[in-house]
């Protein structure tokens, strides 16, 4: 009998064939996610459970998977929807997927960077609505982005990603995470490692990738916010809640900054009220990934995190607490 693997939500065709070729599989196409009692129930009849961020591995569902149960392979580079601390405990692998999805999740920063600067989404609306009545020269004046100030905050593979972009907008580029870059990689990036304050007051586009940990949730609140220029915009690519939503609201209703354009937030799906009244916010449904190509390949990797450990293997792209 082949394996059972478990598949919690809508997943590519051509990485579940693939999944077929070697394993029974548990599939949820309803596009809904599954409730608790089901997930536990997907865990205790699987050895591979391939889930979304959306859905919480905690310790209940772990449990679950008894002995069967081997990998928790996510579909997506963020993981802290999952119990690491008990997955290791009961010797269960957990696996994301990075270094594949970084260009892609770079276009579209660079996307709303120049979206929110040039009024992009209130251009298309006046337009559809049908009340553009010809040129005018003050209809939607927004900010340049050619030769300004691109602040990186997590200057990994993502942030490495924007900055490079960076060179044909002929951009200075201020960089801060926990460790400086190599000298030869700053200046292949034409970066500068800065501190977050003076990256907040001296960049004119401020863009976030980094991992949600203690450390980073509300990394940037009221008081960030505030040193940032009042013609300053706010890119966030990264996890909902390294950003204080109710402190943008009100940063964004009183002009502390120009803009902000979200892909991700705080309490995702739900916006956070006064979201939706606000002209200078894009918000975004969390398509950072979001190319054919890029999910396809994602998916892909899952499959073979998977079938490494069919293989009596270690998963290839092991997240970084269990390559320690």
């Amino acid at each position: 009998m082949k394996p059972t693997v478990a598949v919690t939500h809508i997943f590519p065709q051509i990485a579940l064939e693939k999944m077929k070729s070697r394993a029974e599989v548990l599939y949820n196409d309803s596009g809904s996610s599954l409730s608790a009692d089901r997930l536990r129930e997907y865990a205790g009849k699987s050895v591979a459970l391939i889930s979304y961020l959306t859905d919480k591995i905690d310790a209940a569902v772990l449990d679950a998977g008894g002995d069967l149960l081997k990998i928790v392979a996510n579909y997506g580079a963020g993981y802290n929807n999952i119990d690491i601390a008990c997955a290791q405990q009961k010797k269960i692998w957990v696996s994301n997927t990075p270094s594949v999805l970084h260009e892609t999740t770079a276009d579209l920063t660079w996307a709303m960077m120049l979206g929110i600067a040039r009024r992009i989404v209130e251009s298309d609306r006046l337009t559809r609505d049908g009340k553009f009545h010809g040129w005018q020269a003050d209809l939607f004046l927004g900010g340049d982005v050619y030769g300004k100030t691109l602040g990186v905050i997590g200057c990994g593979e993502i942030g490495k990603a924007v900055a490079r972009r960076a060179r044909g907008f002929d951009m200075r580029v201020l960089y801060h995470q926990r460790t400086r870059l190599p000298e030869a990689e700053e200046k292949q990036l034409n970066a500068r490692f800065v501190s977050l304050d003076e990256l907040l007051r001296g960049s004119d586009f401020v863009t976030l990738h980094v991992p949600l940990t203690d450390g980073t949730k509300h990394m940037i609140g009221r008081d960030q916010l505030a040193m940032m220029k009042p013609t300053a915009y706010l890119i966030h690519a990264a996890r909902g809640k390294v950003v204080d939503d109710q402190a943008l609201v009100e940063a964004l209703k009183n002009n502390t900054i120009a803009g902000a354009a979200l892909d991700v937030f705080e309490n995702e799906p739900e916006l956070t009220a006064g979201m939706t009244d606000l002209d200078n916010l894009i918000i975004l449904p969390h398509i950072g990934s979001a190319s054919v190509a890029t999910r396809d390949i994602m998916a892909l990797l899952v499959v073979d995190n998977v079938f490494d450990v069919l293989d009596g293997k270690t998963p290839r792209t092991l997240i970084p607490e269990m390559q320690q």
